[in-house]
């Protein structure tokens, strides 16, 4: 019976191996390398320190004065893991790369040859170091998840048993925060739990993403065996009239071949999960590399994946001409509705670094998202917080507030109002929070308005146990063309939402 079992090579903490290596930096201090103000990777002396991933960089450098850092660079990742990966193709032929420090291969090949999982593994690691002096961990189980989460712990899952090794995994393995979040509110702490979920239950409460992920905590293959078969002709090709053989030029040239990769599928509804990329120097060198993705890849993320491998290939000290044709097949396809753009109609990963970009330039707060908070007024219940810091409300947003408004407006303001009643009076709030009149016509910044309707007032008593106590009511207005919230606070009307 043959294996079909995947071996996953992992690289632990690649992205600072790769920065150490790039600058000559030791790992045996502290390091850590940062997306923005953010954690990405750390060295395990840095560990040591109390540094962990997601951590703020302020908060990283108060724990360790002398922590290292370097940013956050996909394509050095990329550039010094090609090596790896060379080292692992000579013993295991048909590697995919996942991600710089994490290849996946099928276990039947190595098995074969070395006689057992666990020989072929021992063999694998030695060979890395001996190759590039870099530690790796082999995990195999029946689907790259597990494989990957069974790498992290130097495991061989046997066959068949991948569901049971991840059965007393935590939730927060998988790759999908909200979920996670969701699930533990629930009570759905560990995969098993999630795993016991019937799947048309998952499909229907929390719709088709978390449908994957139930997948892979069942410990099946990311998407089902029904993948389509690429046909020849969506693959495309490139001569160059000058041979590649800057970084700048490879940039250039994986752009305008992965759009028209992207065109070639997106006419057939296609997108791509697993890229082949196909070179050919000048002196007829063949280079090959496929990356495997757990995602349909978008247009960047193609770009990416070649931009990154041409890199990797073109530093290479052996490689003795720049290349001269560049090919790009799509080795698996899946239905084109699979890749959902996000924001703004782009790339989210794009928008969060153009953010970050900005950020740098003008600092942590020139950045900030709202978060629902708790409290009464609409001010109350956003909160402005630095792009990149945890979105958490300090109170509950859903807490019964006393005087809390129905409906906030969608935008506010800070401006004075005049509300009269139909003698030209000016309309206030008794003691009993009532109004004194009927309103009948709304002044705000300088345009009279009638008033069709009114909803309130809602009382505002807040720090009443101090010297300086705030109390005010509000309203709502609306007139024939918009809705206000008004305020009434030190006998004088404000305006302080304007409703869409």
């Amino acid at each position: 019976m043959k294996d079909t079992r995947l071996l996953a090579v992992w690289c632990p903490d690649w992205p600072v191996v790769a920065a150490c290596t790039a600058t000559g930096t030791s790992q045996h201090v502290p390091v850590a390398v940062l997306d923005g103000n953010e954690i990405v990777s750390t060295s395990a002396v840095a560990r040591a320190e109390g540094i962990r991933s997601a951590m703020r960089k302020r908060m990283a450098e108060s724990l360790c004065p002398e922590l290292v850092t370097f940013e956050h660079d996909p394509q050095r990742d990329a550039r010094f893991f090609e090596p790896v990966a060379e080292a692992v193709e000579e013993l295991a032929p048909g590697i995919e790369v996942v991600q710089p420090g994490l290849v996946a291969v099928p276990a039947r090949g190595p098995v074969g040859y070395f006689g057992s999982v666990e020989q072929a593994a021992e063999r694998i690691v030695d060979h890395i170091a001996a190759k590039t002096n870099v530690e790796a961990q082999v995990g195999a189980a029946d689907s790259l998840f597990a494989a990957t989460k069974a790498a992290h712990r130097n495991v061989i899952v046997p066959p068949n048993r991948t569901a049971e090794f991840l059965r007393p995994l935590g939730v927060h393995e998988l790759d999908a925060p909200e979920l996670v979040d969701l699930l533990r509110r629930l009570g759905l702490k560990t995969l098993g739990a999630f795993a016991d979920v019937p799947e048309n239950a998952v499909a229907s409460r929390f719709g088709g993403p978390a449908t994957r992920q139930h997948r892979l905590a069942r410990g099946l293959p990311e998407r089902p065996l029904d993948k389509r078969r690429p046909a020849p002709e969506l693959a495309v090709t490139e001569t160059f009239d000058d041979p590649v053989d800057r970084i700048d030029s490879a940039a250039f040239a994986a752009k305008i071949l992965s759009e028209r990769l992207h065109e070639n599928l997106a006419n057939r509804s296609l997108a791509c999960t697993r890229l082949g990329i196909h070179a050919r120097t000048e002196n007829d060198e063949e280079l090959h590399r496929v990356w495997r993705a757990a995602e349909p890849l978008t247009p960047r993320g193609i770009a990416d994946r070649v931009r990154w491998q041409l890199d990797g290939w073109l530093t290479r000290e052996r490689l003795t001409s720049g290349i001269r044709t560049l090919t790009l097949e799509p080795v698996e396809v899946v239905n084109g509705t699979a890749l959902q753009l996000g924001l703004w109609g782009h790339d989210d990963e794009r928008a969060v670094r153009a953010l970050l970009h900005v950020q740098g330039l003008l600092g942590p707060d020139g950045v900030l998202t709202p978060v629902l908070d708790g409290g009464r007024g609409p001010k109350e219940q956003v909160r402005l917080v630095p792009w990149g810091d945890e979105r958490v409300p300090l109170q509950n947003p859903g807490h019964p507030w006393p005087g809390r408004l129905p409906r906030a407006p969608a935008t506010l303001a800070d401006d004075p109002a005049d509300l009269r009643d139909s003698d030209g009076n000016e309309v206030g709030v008794t003691g009993r929070l009532e109004l004194t009149a009927r309103p009948r016509s709304l002044v705000v910044k300088g345009k009279a308005q009638e008033v069709t309707a009114w909803a309130g007032p809602w009382p505002v008593d807040e720090r009443w146990w101090a010297p300086d106590p705030h109390r005010a009511a509000r309203i709502q207005v609306q007139t024939p063309d918009q809705a206000f919230l008004l305020i009434r606070r030190d006998q004088r009307w404000f305006l302080e939402g304007v409703y869409d």
